[in-house]
């Protein structure tokens, strides 16, 4: 039976009251043999070495296809596509500015999107019988909003970069709701704080052509 978790996440719309979220509770990973011993439940192990190579075959065309700008849909399960970035160190160029212009060289594929078919979803709800876990709550910051914002800028101001973590010591928050947080902040032009990298190399930075207001 699966479990859930009552989930409480701050509202980042300018309202002081959380929202609540329900999400599952991953009970554990299923690997390929598993999975392939599952399928064949009732089948012999050169069955269960037959789904294995399947799988591995469809990993590889995948690979081989998506690479190539081509999205893949498989019936029943759903459609992937490749998504592109820039390579590590590379920073992102304007239309207009006057910035190094990024090329090929500077790109490669960074993600895999998948979305997955409505039928696929429908027979997992239809398996679904769900029970509660219990609730997951925020850790309160002592900041108001603006006063993080402010801890924010006065710290990159002295040390040049941010971290998450350094965030997270500055205001109080947890990883998750300072990572939305320190988001809509990059991602509002009057903030003052953008950021560099990507991944764990990602570090907030102060926008060069913005103050915070």
């Amino acid at each position: 039976m699966a479990k859930y978790i009552k989930q409480e996440m701050p509202n980042l719309n300018g309202k002081n009251e959380p929202q609540v979220y329900y999400r599952l509770k991953t009970d554990r990973n299923i690997n390929s043999k598993e999975f392939a011993k599952y399928i064949c439940r009732n089948g012999s192990a050169s069955d269960r070495a037959e789904v294995e190579s399947v799988l591995i075959r469809i990993a590889d065309g995948l690979a081989k296809l998506l690479g190539n700008g081509h999205s893949v849909t498989l019936d029943g399960v759903g459609t992937f596509k490749a998504g592109l970035g820039l390579k590590q160190d590379k920073e992102m160029d304007t239309f207009d500015g006057n910035e190094t212009k990024r090329n090929a060289r500077s790109l490669q594929l960074t993600n895999i999107n998948f979305r997955a078919d409505k039928l696929l979803i429908r027979e997992a709800n239809r398996h679904c019988k769900l029970e509660r876990y219990g609730e997951s709550r925020l850790r309160k910051s002592p900041y108001s909003k603006e006063q993080r914002l402010q801890l924010a800028l006065e710290f990159l101001e002295k040390n040049g970069t941010m971290h998450i973590a350094e965030y997270m010591e500055l205001t109080g928050l947890s990883r998750t709701t300072a990572t939305m947080e320190l988001k809509a902040f990059r991602q509002d032009p009057t903030s003052g704080i953008s950021f560099t990298g990507r991944g764990s190399n990602k570090v907030y930075v102060k926008s060069p052509d913005q103050e915070a207001v």
